[in-house]
């Protein structure tokens, strides 16, 4: 195991209340999470992750937490969610319990959202899926109609 400077032990842990907090660079979230540094550099400049903490000189430092954040973000932009409205849960979140209402509505609403693009997706495979089943009886087909 190699040795680390002081500064990378700095970047590593900090204590909270007693306890030893990881901390990890920039490189390692991207490492962990898939996304490129560029894209937590935007989610950061976008509002995305106001909790993350900053050394004296400005070098960002993540916490498990902070990955965890990373990882709900993820799963909403993934699943349809715009940055905008992504920005507001995550801002509603910060507000505490007095938001709960208002964020699991946001939630449902999403959720239809979601419902409703697998339900297309469904459709879709299922056209494909007897396109490919009968691709030998259906030979070569126009789009224009002409067969």
């Amino acid at each position: 195991m190699s040795a680390i400077s002081p500064a990378q032990f700095w970047m590593r842990r900090k204590t909270c209340a007693g306890i030893e907090v990881n901390m990890f660079s920039i490189k390692e979230v991207s490492e962990k999470t898939g996304l490129s540094v560029y894209t937590l550099r935007y989610y950061d400049k976008e509002g995305l992750l106001p909790l993350v903490k900053r050394t004296p000189s400005g070098i960002r430092q993540f916490s498990d937490n902070d990955i965890a954040w990373i990882g709900l973000i993820c799963c909403l932009k993934n699943s349809g969610m715009s940055i905008d409205n992504i920005k507001e849960f995550m801002n509603l979140c910060l507000k505490g319990e007095e938001t709960a209402e208002t964020r699991k509505d946001m939630l449902l609403l999403h959720k239809q959202h979601i419902l409703d693009q697998i339900q297309k997706l469904d459709k879709s495979l299922d056209t494909i899926n007897y396109k490919i089943d009968h691709y030998k009886e259906i030979g070569i087909f126009h789009i224009d109609g002409d067969q």
